[in-house]
């Protein structure tokens, strides 16, 4: 039997909201700290901009609370049900160090707990929300982490991460990809995207979206950064997992790197389920069906967590944080 409860805190002015999933009977429990991806995605993984209700993160906080982990997961203050209501403060404040604020005020909610087990906490970060994870971990906090899990962890830049995601959708018009290296290049030196009229308008609208002003200055600080800066500078253990089904961070060209930047690092392991896609879901579709748009969508009810990585991560939690 797992528990699950909602909490609150201000942060800024704004309140945020998240949930506590833990064991049934008594603690302190080791804990686990959930810091989403990129965009709207809110606590549960669950995002507007895709199908679907059955997210990730609540999954697998249940299969953590059965396992014997407490955990906390959150809404950035631009995600989930209030964001309408927190958007208009915050315009022009999205950053960085805003993101890791809002993650320092989740760990400090959840250390309040009395069944949480502040010594041993896990940072869990996913795609973007690994970069936030990274930062935390890299800085003087008052709850430090004592291991992080890093599932699709850029090993490249955002900006290098979408020129892949994009040729992917331009595959049939490759002449394309000059006019998105050329945009890329703009956006990357500071400048206006200015995507050329030929390309077509949703991907004109993804370089637009970078320069939002809502989005900025943190569209910018992201475009430039990835996970294999701050991974040499962890000094806890780390693990980092990339899946084989996933298109949005790639096994080579994100891991690669990554493993490039931990040698000789005993403290940072990885692992590349064959079959898990990149919210951690398990996709039976071959890695051609599913760039042909046959896989199956991330939140879609009968999508299940990947046995593979959920053995994976449970094996390793439980030989670091016990």
């Amino acid at each position: 039997m797992t528990l699950s409860t909602e909490v609150s805190w201000r942060l800024d002015g704004i309140e945020m909201f998240g949930t506590i999933t833990k064991p049934a009977g008594d603690g302190p429990f080791p804990g686990v700290v959930f810091v989403a991806g990129s965009g709207p995605t809110d606590r549960d993984w669950n995002s507007p901009l895709l199908p679907g209700t059955n997210g990730s993160a609540k999954l697998i906080a249940e299969a953590l609370a059965r396992a014997g982990y407490a955990s906390i997961r959150y809404d950035k203050r631009a995600s989930g049900p209030h964001v309408m209501e927190n958007l208009p403060a915050m315009i022009g404040h999205i950053s960085m160090q805003s993101h890791l604020d809002e993650l320092v005020a989740a760990v400090a909610a959840f250390a309040a707990d009395e069944d949480v087990d502040a010594q041993r906490l896990a940072g869990f970060g996913n795609s973007e929300g690994c970069l936030h994870v990274l930062h935390y971990a890299t800085s003087e906090q008052p709850h430090p982490f004592t291991a992080l899990v890093l599932t699709g962890a850029p090993g490249r830049s955002i900006g290098s991460v979408l020129v892949t995601q994009l040729s992917q959708q331009l595959a049939a018009t490759p002449d394309l990809m000059v006019l998105v290296n050329e945009a890329v290049a703009r956006y990357a030196a500071g400048e206006p995207a200015a995507p050329d009229e030929r390309l077509p308008e949703p991907v004109r609208n993804v370089f637009l979206g970078f320069e939002t002003p809502a989005n900025l200055p943190f569209a910018r600080e992201l475009f430039n950064e990835d996970a294999a800066d701050s991974l040499p500078r962890v000094t806890v253990p780390t693990l980092v997992l990339i899946g084989g089904k996933d298109l949005q961070i790639d096994v080579h060209a994100d891991g690669d790197p990554l493993q490039a930047a931990a040698d000789g690092m005993e403290n940072v392991e990885f692992t590349f389920p064959a079959d898990a896609n990149h919210v951690l879901k398990h996709e039976s579709h071959t890695r051609e069906e599913v760039l042909a748009g046959l896989g199956t969508p991330y939140n879609d009810d009968t999508a299940e967590l990947d046995p593979e990585a959920m053995a994976d991560i449970l094996e390793w939690l439980g030989e670091t944080l016990g």
